[in-house]
């Protein structure tokens, strides 16, 4: 006989599917396709037991509780991607390194990692500047809609794996290998970790103590809204782009909308002009 926390294979009902879709959406903007329905089974179904439930309709019931908050966060950590690993999309460090960094002379120079995932954007963005104009000057600010990403990127702690894009001397400069329980694992010196401010952000909220950024980096975020969402997410950050600031689009992300505010330096790289008049759609 089954315990309540010991659950077969869970069915979830066209109801329940989307009572969860909407909620989803609701806390992050975030629409999912009828396709998914297979994830949100495999995502969830520990959550279930760990709350010793026996089906999605009790859960649904469950999150729609006023009292429920962190459960409802469990279900955006749950749903959100955190595919991600050091210095993906290389050509976008580079053109930082030796384009945008040598036109950017204000100081402190803030960059803010939008959607930043668990962290391994950031700490790429971190260990460039540091090579790149050493240790003062500079500050990165990394945000997440999912806590559970954030708590684990303040963490500084990762896999020694997919490590391909990381530059030659990066690691032993800026990471110590583990050993003992930590073998296999990596952690970013704490010099380094306490240069990146993590924090808790939904690209579709208002916030203006954001203040203003140099550089953005916003990649492989946008595939996951709809064109609407889109472009009030391009709006929300490009109003905290500074004048002559550098915007980072993934290079896999592919949208009609025109970002004619900003010119378009090509690999998905974006400028905002210093004057208005110059910019140009792509």
């Amino acid at each position: 006989m089954n315990t309540p926390c010991d659950i077969p294979a869970l069915q979830l009902s066209e109801r329940s599917f989307g009572l969860l879709r909407s909620l989803f959406e609701k806390e992050t903007g975030i629409h999912l396709r009828g396709e998914k329905r297979h994830l949100v089974i495999g995502r969830l179904q520990r959550r279930l037991e760990q709350r010793g439930l026996h089906d999605f309709e009790s859960y649904c019931a469950l999150l729609q509780q006023p009292h429920e908050t962190q459960e409802r966060q469990h279900l955006i950590d749950a749903l959100t991607t955190h595919e991600t690993y050091f210095f993906r999309e290389p050509a976008h460090f580079q053109h930082l390194r030796e384009q945008a960094l040598p036109n950017l002379e204000t100081r402190p120079l803030r960059i803010w990692s939008a959607a930043s995932s668990s962290g391994e954007e950031a700490y790429s963005l971190a260990m460039t500047l540091a090579d790149t104009l050493g240790p003062d000057g500079w500050e990165v600010f990394a945000s997440d809609v999912s806590a559970c990403s954030v708590w684990q990127a303040i963490q500084g702690l990762y896999p020694q794996q997919r490590l391909d894009n990381m530059p030659k001397g990066y690691l032993k400069r800026f990471c110590r290998r583990g050993q003992g329980v930590y073998t296999g694992q990596m952690l970013i010196h704490a010099d380094l970790r306490a240069r990146v401010n993590f924090f808790r952000h939904n690209l579709l909220a208002d916030d203006n103590k954001l203040g203003e950024f140099a550089v953005v980096f916003l990649r492989n975020a946008l595939i996951y809204f709809d064109a609407t969402r889109r472009g009030q997410i391009i709006g929300k950050v490009v109003r905290h782009l500074r004048p002559g600031g550098y915007l980072y689009l993934g290079q896999s992300e592919s949208f009609s909308e025109p970002l004619t505010s900003l010119e378009y330096l090509g690999g998905s790289i974006y400028r905002r002009p210093s004057c208005p008049a110059i910019a140009r759609s792509t």
